[in-house]
Formats: C-alpha cells, sequence, structure tokens
C-alpha cells in the first residue's frame, strides 16, 4: 500500500510574497502621482533607472549563487527597493547616482547577507545612506513645489531628462536656479542662526504644517500605508511606535521651548516620517517580529528621527534611525519573545512528589 507523504510546511501560507509586494507598490501609486505633480517628472526618472538596476542586480547575484534568476525577480522585492530609494532620491539625481544606490542595495545590503529573508538590513536605506555619504553634492538637489515660491525656475521633463542621463543643466541655468532647500533644511538652518520656528514657517516652501507639497504627499502615503493595515500587510505597532517614539518628545520640547523647536505636525509632515511609519520600517525581513518588540523597534526609530533632525547633522534622519535599529532587532527579538502556553520548567515549577535541589 502506498502512503501519500507531505513534507513541511503543512499548511499553504495566506498570500505569497509576489502579492504582498505588489500590494505595496499599489499602495505607493497615490503617493508617487503627488510627488510627479508637486516636483515634476524626476521621480520617474528615477524609478525607471534604480528598477533597472535593481532588477539587473538581483539577476546578477542568483546567477552567481548558481540559482535561477525567476525565483527572486518574481517576487517583485526588487521593485519595491528600486521604488522607495526613488522616494529617498532628489527630483534632479543623475542615472549614475541612482544606480550606485540600486545596486548598493540589492548586491550588497541583500544578497550579500543571503538574499531576501536573511538581510539584517533595509535595503533601499542602505543604499540611500551609502549615496549620503559618496555623492552628498547630488543628494541636495531638492527642487520646490509647484506652488508659492514664484521666482523658483522650473524645469520642463526635456530638460529633467537631459539633467538624469548628462548631469547638465540648460545654458545660462544654475543650480542655485533650480533648487531649494527641503522643509527640514530651512528649519535647521534657521534654528542655527537664531531664527524662532514662526519666523521660518513664513517662508515660501512651508505649509500649514511641514513643506508645502509634502504636506500632500505625506496624506497620500497615509492613504496607502491604512490600506496596508486594512488588509493585513503590516500591522499597527510599528506605525504607532514610530508616531510615538518621534512626536511624543517633539510635543514636550514644543511645549517646553515653541521658540527654538518646531512642533509635532512640522515632524510628522516634513521628510520621510510617514514613508517610513507604513512603508520603511515595516519591512518585514530587517523589522522586530513579535508584536511587542515591533512596538519598541518602531518606539526606538521615531525618538532616533527626532534626535537625529534635532541634535544631528542630518535633516532628516530617517535612514540612519532605521538602520541604527536594525542592528537592534536580534535582542528585541530575544528579549520580547512572547510566552510559550503550556511550557513547563522543572527548575521554576517542579511536579508535586519531584525532590528538588532545595530539600523536601
Amino acid at each position: 500500500m502506498d502512503f501519500e507523504r507531505k513534507e513541511a510546511p503543512y499548511r499553504a501560507p495566506r498570500a505569497k510574497v509576489s502579492s504582498i509586494m505588489l500590494q505595496v507598490l499599489l499602495a505607493l501609486v497615490p503617493a508617487a502621482l503627488a510627488h510627479v505633480w508637486f516636483f515634476g517628472p524626476g521621480f520617474i526618472f528615477n524609478f525607471l533607472v534604480a528598477a533597472i538596476f535593481c532588477v539587473a542586480g538581483e539577476a546578477g547575484m542568483m546567477r552567481l549563487r548558481g540559482r535561477a534568476p525567476e525565483l527572486a525577480l518574481s517576487d517583485f522585492s526588487a521593485l519595491v527597493t528600486a521604488a522607495l530609494l526613488a522616494f529617498a532620491l532628489p527630483s534632479l539625481t543623475p542615472w549614475w547616482v541612482t544606480a550606485t544606490g540600486a545596486l548598493f542595495a540589492v548586491v550588497v545590503a541583500k544578497h550579500l547577507y543571503g538574499g531576501l529573508g536573511f538581510n539584517i538590513f533595509n535595503p533601499a536605506m542602505a543604499g540611500y545612506v551609502m549615496l549620503l555619504v559618496a555623492f552628498p553634492m547630488y543628494m541636495n538637489l531638492w527642487v520646490a513645489p509647484r506652488m508659492g515660491d514664484i521666482d523658483y525656475e522650473y524645469l520642463t521633463a526635456f530638460e529633467s531628462l537631459r539633467y538624469t542621463l548628462t548631469g547638465h543643466l540648460p545654458d545660462l541655468v544654475s543650480f542655485d536656479a533650480v533648487s531649494r532647500a527641503t522643509p527640514l533644511d530651512a528649519m535647521k538652518s534657521g534654528l542655527n542662526n537664531a531664527r524662532t520656528t514662526a519666523e521660518i514657517q513664513t517662508l515660501p516652501i512651508m505649509g500649514d504644517f511641514g513643506g508645502r507639497g509634502w504636506e500632500w504627499i505625506g496624506n497620500f502615503t497615509a492613504v496607502g500605508g491604512f490600506w496596508l493595515l486594512i488588509q493585513k500587510i503590516i500591522r499597527w505597532q510599528i506605525p504607532v511606535g514610530v508616531g510615538l517614539g518621534l512626536l511624543v518628545p517633539a510635543g514636550i520640547m514644543y511645549l517646553v521651548e515653541p521658540g527654538s523647536h518646531p512642533g509635532p505636525g512640522f515632524h510628522l509632515f516634513s521628510g520621510a516620517t510617514i514613508l517610513c511609519a507604513f512603508f520603511i520600517a515595516t519591512d518585514p525581513v530587517s523589522a522586530a517580529t513579535s508584536p511587542k518588540g515591533r512596538l519598541i523597534y518602531g518606539i526606538g526609530i521615531g525618538f532616533l528621527i527626532y534626535a537625529i533632525r534635532t541634535w544631528g547633522a542630518y535633516a532628516d534622519g530617517v535612514a540612519f534611525a532605521v538602520l541604527l535599529m536594525n542592528l537592534a532587532v536580534p535582542a528585541i527579538d530575544y528579549l520580547t519573545r512572547p510566552h510559550i502556553v503550556g511550557h513547563y520548567d522543572a527548575h521554576k515549577d517542579p511536579s508535586p512528589g519531584v525532590p528538588t535541589d532545595k530539600g523536601s
């Protein structure tokens, strides 16, 4: 008689990796469209370049490891890395800068640690930090939003593409004419020059809470993030933890000294705070896994973002905060392991009649 035998896992997973990654990409579409609307088509060019080199790096590493490239390319994780990297980069970024960050993210931060499921660092944030160190000048070419700032000279789609491919601006156009400080940069430099937060908030790039244009991108990012929560692609602990870790100290410092510390609304709607809370920090591989651990992990990221923005040299600090907490994940998971129901420990709870070393 022939008995059928099944190997583990005996229960099929509820969702495939490819399905999860596709839903993450779809959830980013509203924020991507808002980004293009306010800051021009540079985001599209950055994403296309990042996608090409992320996919190429993934395929190349799979071949070097003696595995079929289709196994990695079919899960769409490389495209998620490309999308997050594109959100982190300025709209005006030469293609070779984007390509370098994409290759570093996939080849070094992901596959040198074993590929998807084994990397300890968030690949997109690792690639972005590498670019901050290697190409600091190109990481500051942020354009102004298409609202306010009437002295700003906007580039056409063709001029933006030309800069992406060649690194050259149109004739008689300087970088000062096409780039502006981000709201976080403006706030940090203004406070360093002894200006108050109220004075800095009057700048044309400032909105009701954060930066003009950036507020709307944050809103659409939150829409995608809440969709992922509803679909149970991500859990609530990390977004809530990031919010608590950032907004609680920001609120306390604002109440103590509002003239030199921006309020919680500014921190929430400026930079990559909302993108981090829903899409970056929730990376299932490099984040903590236990419910309590995810909350601690999120709080740590939020507090580090505030600390770097307030006392550090970088205006945002999301990437550094995520990578630092990635290092703490093994310890967090170890210290927050859920209690196993029904576990028996003879040293702590000996059965009746069983002698112990304390005597009877």
